[in-house]
């Protein structure tokens, strides 16, 4: 099991230096990737959320403020993709449907504690996770009858999801450091979007020490979802954050 990203960055793209990924192919992630993969990751992630509400915040107009403003303005963001699921033993692959994002992955662990039925897509493709007593199966396309499926045990279902966590952790460290890196001056938000979109907590700020006499100043411091088109804009129209 790991977690994946749908791809889905524009093209041409300049505004950081990004891989050449295969557009809505999965990308997995942990903290393995390369700063161009990351780069991508977030590019993507970007795009996915590049809407404007007309009752929320107008779009900057400088173009790297403008790419990022969903994830500057809305509280609701979201990453196209979940986690996936290879057996090894067979070759089958359950991937994300979708329906599905990243910001979900967590209803897994309901799944696993409650079995209530997971669905992830629609006609023509829909992944689904069914639990029966202490068994999981997970079928790739539940609009065939004869689907292949995947097996597994629910303790080995806890076991994956664990480590699931450790990979999306992984990664979320390595794109914290890429963001200071790349986007300082939009660093606390976009870190923070990041971790709505991955599911994950956010960061505490670490407190800054008072300064001392003389002060100097420091200026420039500073849920059924559409498939996305080839545009990467979504039908989902984020919440605006309240000022």
């Amino acid at each position: 099991m790991r977690p994946v990203l749908e791809m889905c960055t524009p093209d041409p793209f300049d505004l950081w230096p990004v891989a050449d990924v295969e557009r809505f192919g999965f990308l997995p992630l942990g903290g393995e990737l390369s700063p161009a993969e990351v780069g991508a990751a977030i590019a993507s992630i970007a795009g996915f959320n590049d809407s404007v509400d007309e009752d929320g915040p107008p779009r900057p107009a400088d173009p790297l403020s403008s790419f990022l403003h969903g994830l500057l303005a809305f509280e609701n963001v979201f990453a196209a993709g979940g986690l996936q699921v290879t057996d090894t033993s067979t070759g089958v692959t359950f991937q994300p449907g979708c329906c599905d994002g990243l910001e979900d992955w967590r209803d897994w662990h309901r799944f696993a504690d409650v079995g209530s039925l997971l669905g992830f897509g629609h006609d023509p493709v829909s992944p689904m996770a069914e639990r029966f007593g202490d068994t999981v199966r997970l079928t790739v396309n539940g609009e065939q009858s004869d689907s292949p499926v995947i097996e597994l045990s629910v303790t080995e279902l806890r076991t994956l999801l664990d480590a699931a966590e450790r990979d999306l952790t992984g990664f979320f460290a390595l794109a914290t450091d890429w963001i200071a890196q790349h986007l300082p001056g939009h660093r606390a938000p976009v870190t923070a979007a990041l971790a709505r979109a991955l599911g994950l907590a956010a960061p505490t700020a670490t407190p800054q020490p008072q300064a001392t006499e003389p002060r100097f100043a420091r200026q420039g411091a500073g849920r059924d979802r559409s498939h996305l088109g080839e545009s990467g804009q979504g039908s989902v129209r984020p919440v605006p954050v309240s000022p």
